[in-house]
């Protein structure tokens, strides 16, 4: 049985941990609320624009002249994963959701013969993918100067994304992010982004017409197809800002009401140690006194 002194001490230490959890915990809802702002203000904009673009897709006739970006290289065979998490811990399970939801997909494609590398956004994902697959990591991307995502931030991911798939033999591009529902669900979402998938039924949606570009096709193209890909990334980061803080705000909430619990018991186990040894001066007392 603990004592007293040691009893008191760890009983103290839980008090602060609460008190840090607790507070945490109200960053968290506090921050949770611009964060959740931006992520839903995002998704009409990249929803409409992806659709527009597999609506393209849908129409272009693919040949030597096509766009890269939009009607792909005629392979499948080189796949590259770019997997956003935070670089902060302590956010329940939303990096390691995330994570594995890049495993799965990984194995997958190994399992038919595709060849896999990762591009990696945010400090947290390193640490797996690097032990499991460490000759397949070609960047990692640092975002822990990034204190509100900006487009810019985005945009510099997509430049450099769009600028490896033209030169390094790369097929597809996914994107691996959590797409925020609540406080208490955060969906790990496997997007493709490059090149731009056709969506079942976008060529009948488009009524089968034919697409006038002005003022020119190729120039237009160029503009809107890296655009896409920042568009989609910057609204991914979106999504995974507000789904890390919703994370974090019910691990900071579990965590406090578990320091609450572990305190009554503390306090319980103190208080029947202390009657304990009450009890038993009083016995030698007693004791004491009859001898005599």
């Amino acid at each position: 049985m603990a004592s007293l002194k040691a009893l008191k001490i760890r009983i103290s230490s839980v008090k602060s941990t609460q008190k840090i959890t607790k507070a945490m915990k109200m960053v968290a809802a506090a921050k949770l609320r611009r964060a959740q702002a931006a992520a839903e203000a995002a998704r009409p904009y990249s929803e409409r624009m992806a659709g527009v673009m597999a609506s393209l897709a849908a129409k272009v006739a693919v040949g030597p002249q096509s766009p890269k970006l939009l009607a792909g290289t005629g392979k499948e065979q080189t796949h590259l994963l770019v997997i956003c998490t935070s670089d902060r811990g302590l956010a329940g399970a939303f990096n390691t959701n995330i994570v594995r939801a890049a495993r799965r997909k990984a194995e997958e494609l190994t399992g038919q013969g595709k060849n896999v590398y990762f591009y990696l956004v945010g400090r947290k994902g390193r640490a797996v993918i690097q032990r499991l697959y460490p000759k397949q990591i070609i960047h990692q991307h640092d975002t822990s100067e990034i204190k509100h995502v900006a487009f810019t931030d985005a945009q510099a991911v997509a430049n450099d994304l769009v600028d490896r798939y033209q030169t390094d033999g790369i097929d597809v591009v996914h994107l691996l992010y959590a797409r925020f529902q609540s406080a208490l669900v955060q969906e790990p979402v496997v997007q493709q982004i490059i090149p731009v998938p056709p969506i079942d039924g976008a060529a009948a949606a488009g009524g089968g017409a034919a697409v006038d570009y002005e003022p020119d096709e190729e120039e237009i193209l160029a503009e809107l197809l890296p655009r896409n890909v920042a568009v989609q990334i910057y609204r991914a980061l979106l999504e995974n800002a507000a789904s890390e803080q919703g994370s974090r705000m019910t691990a900071m909430d579990n965590a406090t009401r578990n320091a609450g619990d572990m305190i009554n018991r503390l306090t319980i186990e103190f208080n029947r140690t202390r009657q304990a040894a009450i009890t038993k001066e009083l016995i030698e007392i007693i004791s004491g006194a009859e001898a005599l």
